[in-house]
Parts: C-alpha cells; sequence; structure tokens
C-alpha cells in the first residue's frame, strides 16, 4: 500500500516539473518583458512623443581650440635709419595707414652732408685719376714711362674706385640717389620711406629726438598677410595636416566666423604640451588685428554615421537607450553606443542586428517612456 502511494506522489512531481516553466526561461520571459512599453492612445498623445526615422549623413569630428591674430615676420616692418641722426618731422601716429613708398619721416644730421660732400670730391678725384691713368698707360705703351708708375696710378684708380662705391651704398641707404647728386643739391636731410602697404603699430621717437643706427623709430605691419595662430593640445596634434579647414571668431565677437586653413603644423611640443599651428585666413579684407584672442572650431576627421536626434537617446543607469517602435503604441528599450554630437544629433554605432534605417524611434519625450518602464519594472 504503501509502495503506491508513494509511485503516485513521484509521478505527481514529475508533471508538474514537466509542465511548469524553467528558472531561466521565466527570468528571460520576464527580462525581455520588462524592455516593452506600451501607451494606449490618450497616453502616447499627452507624452508628446514623436516618431522619427534615423538617417545616414557625413559626420565630421570637430576640435574646439584657441589662439590670437598673429603676423608672420615678413609683415612686421622695425623701420631706422643707419646713419643715425635726429627726427624733424613725421606724422605718423599709432594706427596711421601708410603706402609702400610714402614718406613718413624726415632726418637730419650734419653727418649726412659730410657723406655727400665726401662721395663728390671722391667722385672728382676719380675722374682726375682715371685721366691720369689713361695717359700713363699711353706713357708706359711708348715707353716714355716705367711701368711702375703705370702700376701705381693703376692703383689710386682702383682704390679711389672702391671708395667711390662704398659712398654709393651707403647713400643708398639713406635714401639718396648717387646718379642725382651734384654740388647744388646738396641736403641737410633725407627722407624715409615706408618699405611696406599697411598701417603703423609702434611710434618710439619724437620731433628733435636723436636716435642711433640700432634704435627702431616705427614699427609697421602688413594686414595682408596676418594669420591665426592657435594653440593645440599635445593629444590633438596628429589630426591636424596641412589643408585642415576651420572656422576661427573673436572671443569677444563670437557671431562673426573667419575661414581658415592651416599652412603649418609645428613638429614640436612646449612644456605645457601644446604645439602651434599657423592658418591662414581665407578672406583677408577684414578687420582683425594682431594681438587679438580668437577661438576656433576645426573639422580633422569626416565619415558616414547613422544619425538620430539627440532627444531620442535616453541616459539611464550609466547607459543609453533608444525606443523602437515595435507596432503601434508599443516601444522596445533598445541599449545603444553613442558616437558624434553635432548640430542636435548624436551619431548611433551599428549593432550587427538591428537595421536602424528601417526603424521607427520615439522622439519629443522619449524620457517619458523610460519613466513608465521604470514604474513598470518597480511594480
Amino acid at each position: 500500500m504503501y509502495k503506491l502511494i508513494f509511485v503516485a506522489i513521484t509521478i505527481s512531481v514529475l508533471l508538474a516539473c514537466k509542465n511548469s516553466p524553467s528558472a531561466t526561461e521565466t527570468q528571460n520571459d520576464t527580462g525581455k518583458a520588462d524592455t516593452v512599453v506600451v501607451l494606449n492612445d490618450t497616453q502616447f498623445r499627452n507624452a508628446g512623443i514623436q516618431l522619427i526615422q534615423p538617417i545616414k549623413k557625413i559626420m565630421h569630428q570637430t576640435v574646439t581650440i584657441n589662439g590670437m591674430v598673429d603676423v608672420p615676420p615678413q609683415s612686421m616692418i622695425s623701420v631706422s635709419i643707419p646713419l643715425g641722426g635726429y627726427l624733424k618731422s613725421t606724422h605718423l601716429l599709432p594706427g596711421t595707414n601708410v603706402h609702400k613708398g610714402e614718406v613718413i619721416a624726415l632726418m637730419e644730421d650734419q653727418s649726412y652732408v659730410q657723406l655727400q660732400e665726401d662721395y663728390l670730391v671722391a667722385k672728382a678725384k676719380l675722374g682726375f685719376l682715371e685721366t691720369d691713368l689713361q695717359r700713363q698707360k699711353e706713357l708706359s705703351e711708348q715707353d716714355a714711362t716705367s711701368k711702375k708708375t703705370y702700376q701705381q696710378s693703376l692703383s689710386d684708380y682702383n682704390v679711389q674706385m672702391a671708395m667711390l662705391k662704398g659712398m654709393e651704398e651707403k647713400l643708398r641707404m639713406i635714401n639718396i640717389n648717387p646718379a642725382k647728386l651734384t654740388i647744388q643739391n646738396i641736403s641737410r636731410t633725407v627722407q624715409l620711406f615706408s618699405p611696406i602697404t599697411g598701417y603703423v603699430t609702434k611710434v618710439n621717437v619724437n620731433i628733435g629726438r636723436y636716435v642711433n643706427p640700432s634704435d627702431v623709430l616705427f614699427e609697421l605691419v602688413n594686414p595682408d598677410d596676418i594669420h591665426a595662430a592657435m594653440t593645440v593640445f599635445e593629444k590633438d596634434i596628429e589630426l591636424f595636416q596641412k589643408g585642415t579647414a576651420g572656422k576661427v571668431s573673436l572671443i569677444s565677437d563670437s557671431e562673426k566666423k573667419y575661414d581658415v586653413e592651416v599652412i603649418l603644423v609645428t613638429k614640436n611640443v612646449n612644456d605645457n604640451r601644446t604645439g602651434m599651428l599657423h592658418c591662414h585666413f581665407e578672406k583677408p579684407n577684414h578687420s582683425l588685428l594682431p594681438g587679438m584672442f580668437l577661438t576656433g572650431v576645426f573639422d580633422v576627421t569626416s565619415h558616414q554615421a547613422i544619425l538620430v536626434p539627440e532627444n531620442a537617446v535616453v541616459h539611464y543607469n550609466g547607459a543609453e537607450y533608444v525606443f523602437v517602435q515595435k507596432e503601434k503604441n508599443t516601444f522596445v528599450a533598445t541599449p545603444v553606443e553613442t558616437g558624434l554630437s553635432q548640430n542636435g544629433y548624436v551619431e548611433i554605432k551599428p549593432n550587427g542586428y538591428i537595421n536602424w534605417l528601417s526603424v521607427q524611434l520615439a522622439g519629443g519625450n522619449a524620457y517619458a517612456l523610460m519613466g513608465k518602464l521604470k514604474n513598470k519594472m518597480e511594480n
């Protein structure tokens, strides 16, 4: 009798185990149900959810860096007077526009008079030595004088010629044309001319002051060749190369953008672990001045990407989700990996089992779905 009862109990237990779902199956069904949110028409309408379609588009990786307006050495000119002298007159002030060849100052000194006098005397003496040399040559050819006398005349002539050429170059250095110099137009003043077209940045002298040859009277800048010197961190240097395009703006006026192109990337990193980009302005006709601070955004890489509006991605517990529409008013919370963000859109990476271009997602107020999903899991 007891044996029959034991067999019956055993059979009942086995049948019960066979008909009940396993622990794993129950857990999977529960986990799957916890990712699904179902709304009725009223809830869907009140939540303000919009259905959006992911799009495929070129995505640009950008780097934001700071810098300043700079001038290359060949466009920043220091004006001095090689022989020194007193400043007699000038009309320059910082900011004054100048044109190449324009008289920017008048210098005065007795050394200018002495140089012109010495040149004219040396030139006259050279004429005499040239005549004497010709005479000594003819006499030498006729054996009427010694070869030594002829060689001495030739030496004197060459020495005088060298002196005269040296004085000519000194005259040109103070903007006096030796070919036009005569006894009648010897002057105690010389003119300084602007070597470039641009504007004045510094005036270091005043009327009546004596300046030495090493003193800088004025500093001029050619604004047509200014460039943007941008500071880039060590980790980002390899992203830049010649031809990389970007847009810069003044820190004080971020609305106005200037197109630039990288023309040089420095090959060294300083103690601050930064390098330098030298960028050419695409349109030189602007009002930027050397020393102004800039901020810039540069496109360093580009690739095809799947994009969705940023409000379609929900952040929860350190992970990111989108809600994929399964059927009307039914959404499945799907984990995603995001990439770059740009202009209100964010990149979602391919996951191998969803064709993002063929599905619709909840946008506009996707957090409402996450809130309902959390309430469902808590209940």
